[in-house]
C-alpha cells in the first residue's frame, strides 16, 4: 500500500473511530417497541431524579417522594393497590391522581430505569418474590448493614432508614452517594 493510501485509511479510521465515540456519548437511541431508550444514563451512578410534580406533591406532603428507579413495577403495583391502607394510614387518591402516579412508578421503575444504582437494585431482587418496601430489597440491605441501629433507628433527628433523604443529601437529584452522607445528629459517616 502507498504511503499516500496508507496516510488516507488511518485519517479515515480515526475520524470514525471519533465520530462513533461523540455519537455514544450523545443521546444513544435504541428503539424498543413504541419507545426509545436513552442509554446515556448508563453511566449515572445514582437513580432517576422524581421528575413529575403530582406525585411529587401527593406522595412527598406525607414522606419523601421516593424515585421509582428504586423498586421494580410489581413492587410499585403492590404499594399503590393499597393506598387505603397505605403503612398505616389512608393515602387514598383521586382516580385521575391514581392512574397518573401510578402509570408513572411502573413505567420508571427499576426494571426499566438505565440508571446504575437502579440496575444493581434489580439485580439483587428475587424476581418471584414482590418487595414493597426500598429497605426491604438486598441492595439496599447490604449498602446499609454496616450502619449502628443507634445512629438512625434510635436517633430522634432519623427514626428509620426509610428517611433517605434526611441522610442523604442530594436525593432530589437522584443521588445517593456514600460521600455525600450526613447523619443528623453523628456526621458524616464512612464505611
Amino acid at each position: 500500500m502507498k504511503k499516500s493510501t496508507m496516510g488516507t485509511v488511518l485519517i479515515i479510521s480515526t475520524l470514525s473511530l471519533l465520530s462513533f465515540s461523540f455519537i455514544s456519548s450523545q443521546q444513544a437511541l435504541s428503539h424498543d417497541g413504541d419507545k426509545f431508550w436513552d442509554f446515556s444514563n448508563l453511566k449515572r451512578p445514582g437513580v432517576l431524579p422524581v421528575n413529575n410534580a403530582n406525585y411529587d406533591e401527593e406522595c412527598g406532603s406525607c414522606h419523601m417522594a421516593y424515585s421509582p428507579g428504586l423498586l421494580p413495577k410489581k413492587s410499585w403495583m403492590k404499594v399503590m393497590g393499597n393506598l387505603e391502607e397505605h403503612y398505616g394510614d389512608n393515602a387514598e387518591l383521586l382516580p385521575q391522581q391514581h392512574i397518573e402516579i401510578l402509570n408513572y412508578l411502573t413505567t420508571n421503575a427499576a426494571d426499566f430505569s438505565k440508571y446504575r444504582r437502579s440496575r444493581k437494585i434489580m439485580a439483587s431482587v428475587d424476581r418471584t418474590i414482590v418487595i414493597d418496601r426500598i429497605t426491604l430489597t438486598p441492595y439496599f440491605i447490604k449498602k446499609h448493614d454496616e450502619i449502628p441501629k443507634r445512629f438512625v433507628i434510635d436517633n430522634s433527628k432519623v427514626g428509620s432508614f426509610s428517611q433517605c433523604n434526611l441522610c442523604h443529601s442530594n436525593t432530589a437529584n437522584g443521588s445517593f452517594n456514600e460521600d455525600e452522607v450526613s447523619i443528623p445528629g453523628v456526621g458524616y459517616w464512612h464505611d
